[in-house]
């Protein structure tokens, strides 16, 4: 037999089928495994995408060496998707099954140095662990090795590690009957109490076992000890048995939760059009726009629980891990352990066992983040994705996959309808809707038949501050305190962490900025450094000017550290909780400080757009925004969607119970079409203004868009070799097709690397598809010289 391997080498030459022969012991391999494969000298990570009987090949084919795992982690469907991702993405195929996989599961690579000779072997260097070339940084010793390397007398091999490992716990299981235990306890001397203890737990469990350790030592409070002697004795024998590490473990199941909610006309009418569609196994897809805290999670639920009656599984995607605490318990409430959770915030481990389990079809729903998408789920009957205009469902890096376009995928191959939903719709869903291609569902009221919180906005041209840092005006405090004084909550938003945005020398007008990138530094005042957003970089927190060493420095602009600090000032007896990208890095932190504003330990919740959405606080009542204009001048076509969508659904956080709502709008652009028509959450108004806009600048939904960005380290470089692609490219297209560029891009520096991009917008190219793939392989030739070019086709951000 033959495998069809692509092997984990990504470049143009590499990214095809290589056959391997199938030695007779490894058995039988699956399509979808994972397997080790010698690959020039070395040995490599592949993939099976295939299975044959014959060749084409005339020489000798290599044997594989190893298959990984005893159950190929990636399903038929996945393979088959992998190909036209990659087609769609311009993506090398090894990187897009790699990006299927949990972290923990993509190879480890080493190259260690061998002794070959004798004389090598009794060398110190090679006395102990292997030496790990990656590692050696020692001049003396880097030359000892090349050495080593020209006489023959040592060679290097390439070692590939499997880094994902089965948890196992120790089993006890009985050796005997409950008789002879019954004799054995009577027969044990009166003063060995451990040992009659450990007896008459086996007579009074006998029919529980086999047992977990921890389950003895915890239930009989028996210690390792006394276990060992019983297997010793022959009582008991020991096994160690796999046991998964389950992230759910602190979700507790909430009966309140799980109560029959009666749904209002709206959310019967919308599941009365999404059930038949489940039933009769159809590839639909459907729009569910809601008003925020419309029910339409109750939507979800209602639907995932129709399709697990007719046998089938479901998926679910939300865009956020703060979202995912709070939606894995509502649907964990309702569907118990049959279901599974992904997402980034999991340990490695967590991340494997849950993985397997779906692979093992142990679980029917999955709930979880963008990589979500690629569980390897089967027997798939409905697709959700809630909150789908969320940018965070496309991804920045190489695959950049659309989770959108990957759920679209996976519902026609499994003839099974997508439910997207938003208060929000991104425009082009809208615009699908508008032309039939999704069917459009309302949900125009709250599910509660409270009114939307009333939202007022305050001019901060005009505002009068409260605090001698001009970010909370007397308004939005007052309003705090009236909350406060009721026992009710409050959430504010504001979309920058940190402390103050640069630094500023009031003598030379020196800007901190970061050595590797083309922006000002950010002062966090919890770790006393400035940092950079975008590529880590860190310094301390100056105490003179770095250029002309004036004392007269001051850090200007706000965040979130900056705010909570003034509140504490002006509020002292608040309790806040603060949620950013710094307070949330620990695993569980999401969850633990959710749970903690959820339980009343605090009176005010600070964050960044994390909180803006999929939040339900019965007891908040007050949402405060603390400047609005944080993304609207944003250079992207799509700001001002943006800023209305965070607006809309962070004001949609108040007023979600019986008690009333209030939000507070803090802008210097009161004016602005995005900020008034969030004031009124009028979706429809802004949706049409916003499509005339967007018209008007040849931008989608009117056009298809596909960014080509080229980076170097010298700006001249990246600069000639965009020049070379438009000039290569253009002549090529359509007289309609708009080619804007190549220029720098609003942060003309990132990482050391300077970025030239070009815009390509069109309606209808049929050749584009293959120009592109084109311009991808040619990349390989540059990257020789530095020059690295990405594709982004449908970008999210154009910067």
């Amino acid at each position: 037999m033959i495998a069809q391997v692509i092997v984990d080498v990504a470049a143009k030459q590499t990214d095809r089928v290589f056959e391997y022969h199938i030695p007779d012991e490894l058995g039988e391999v699956e399509v979808g495994s994972r397997v080790f494969v010698p690959f020039g000298p070395r040995k490599v990570q592949g993939f099976v995408i295939g299975l044959s009987t014959k060749s084409k090949y005339q020489g000798e084919l290599k044997d594989l060496l190893l298959v990984v795992d005893e159950m190929p982690p990636l399903t038929k469907e996945l393979i088959t998707l992998s190909q036209a991702l990659a087609n769609h993405v311009y993506s090398y195929r090894i990187s897009i099954l790699k990006t299927m996989l949990p972290r923990v599961m993509r190879a480890n690579y080493r190259k260690i140095l061998v002794p070959v000779s004798a004389k090598a072997k009794k060398l110190r260097l090679f006395q102990g662990e292997p030496l790990d070339l990656n590692r050696v940084t020692n001049n003396k010793q880097i030359a000892e090795i090349r050495h080593l390397l020209r006489s023959n007398d040592a060679k290097v091999e390439y070692l590939v590690e499997n880094r994902a490992k089965v948890k196992t716990e120790s089993q006890y299981l009985l050796t005997k009957t409950k008789e002879d235990y019954v004799n054995i306890y009577e027969a044990i001397r009166s003063n060995a109490t451990k040992q009659k203890k450990l007896v008459m737990f086996l007579i009074e469990n006998y029919a529980k076992f086999p047992l977990l350790q921890n389950e003895i030592e915890q239930d009989a409070k028996i210690n390792t000890v006394s276990l060992t002697n019983a297997v010793k004795k022959g009582w008991l024998n020991k096994k160690q048995v796999e046991i998964y590490r389950n992230p759910l473990d602190d979700y507790d199941k909430d009966e309140n939760q799980n109560k029959k909610i009666i749904l209002n006309p709206d959310q019967k009418n919308a599941l009365r059009k999404i059930i038949p569609i489940i039933n009769e196994k159809q590839a639909q897809t459907f729009l569910l726009e809601g008003v925020t805290g419309s029910g339409k999670t109750e939507v979800y639920l209602n639907a995932i629980s129709a399709t697990l009656k007719i046998g089938k599984n479901a998926l679910m995607l939300v865009p956020e891990i703060s979202l995912t605490p709070q939606m894995v318990e509502q649907v964990k409430s309702h569907f118990g352990e049959q279901v599974a959770v992904l997402h980034s915030g999991l340990s490695e481990g967590e991340l494997y066992d849950e993985w397997r389990r779906i692979r093992r079809g142990e679980v029917r729903v999955v709930v979880g983040a963008r990589s979500a998408v690629f569980a390897p789920l089967t027997n798939i009957g409905l697709i959700v994705i809630d909150e789908e205009h969320e940018s965070s469902y496309k991804q920045e890096d190489n695959p950049r996959y659309h989770a959108r376009d990957v759920a679209i995928w996976r519902s026609k191959y499994n003839s099974c309808p997508l439910l997207l939903g938003s208060a929000t719709p991104a425009l082009g869903s809208r615009a699908r809707a508008q032309k039939g291609v999704y069917q459009l569902l309302r949900l125009p009221q709250r599910a509660n038949k409270q009114s939307l919180p009333e939202v007022n906005l305050i001019d901060l041209k005009k505002a009068n501050f409260t605090g001698g840092q001009f970010d909370l005006s007397v308004e939005l405090v007052t309003a705090i305190k009236n909350r406060m004084a009721n026992k009710e909550q409050v959430i504010l938003m504001l979309n920058r962490r940190g402390f103050a945005n640069f630094m500023l020398c009031r003598e030379c007008g020196y800007v901190m900025k970061c050595p590797n990138c083309d922006l000002s530094l950010t002062m966090h005042k919890d770790t006393q450094k400035m940092q950079c957003h975008y590529c880590g970089y860190t310094a301390a927190i100056p105490r003179e000017c770095p250029n002309c060493h004036s004392k007269n420095i001051r850090f200007l602009g706000t965040g979130t550290q900056k705010v909570m600090a003034e509140l504490n000032k002006l509020i002292p007896e608040a309790r806040i909780l603060r949620m950013d990208v710094d307070t949330t890095r620990r695993k569980g932190s999401f969850k633990k400080i959710l749970d903690a504003f959820g339980d009343h330990e605090a009176d005010i919740l600070l964050g960044t757009q994390m909180i803006a959405k999929g939040l339900d606080f019965p007891n908040v009542t007050l949402v405060g925004v603390i400047n609005a204009d944080t993304g609207l001048w944003v250079p992207d076509y799509n700001a001002s969607e943006r800023t209305f969508e965070l607006l809309t659904q962070v004001a949609g956080r108040a007023g979600r119970a019986e008690k009333k709502g209030e939000v507070i709008i803090q802008t210097f652009n009161p004016d602005h079409y995005a900020i008034k028509l969030a004031q009124t959450q009028d979706y429809e108004r802004f949706y049409q203004y916003e499509m005339r806009v967007r018209h008007a600048g040849n931008y989608p939904p009117y056009f298809y868009t596909v960014l080509i960005s080229v980076a170097a380290k010298k700006e001249q470089n990246a600069a000639r070799e965009a020049y070379k692609i438009k000039n290569w490219l253009q002549p090529q297209l359509n007289r309609q097709t708009i080619v804007l560029g190549p220029t720098p891009s609003a942060i003309s520096r990132l990482k050391n690397q300077y970025y030239y991009q070009i815009l390509v917008k069109y309606k209808k190219e049929d050749q584009l598809n293959q120009l592109l793939h084109q311009i991808q392989d040619s990349a390989q030739k540059v990257k020789k010289y530095g020059l690295s070019v990405y594709i982004d086709n449908e970008p999210e951000r154009i910067m």
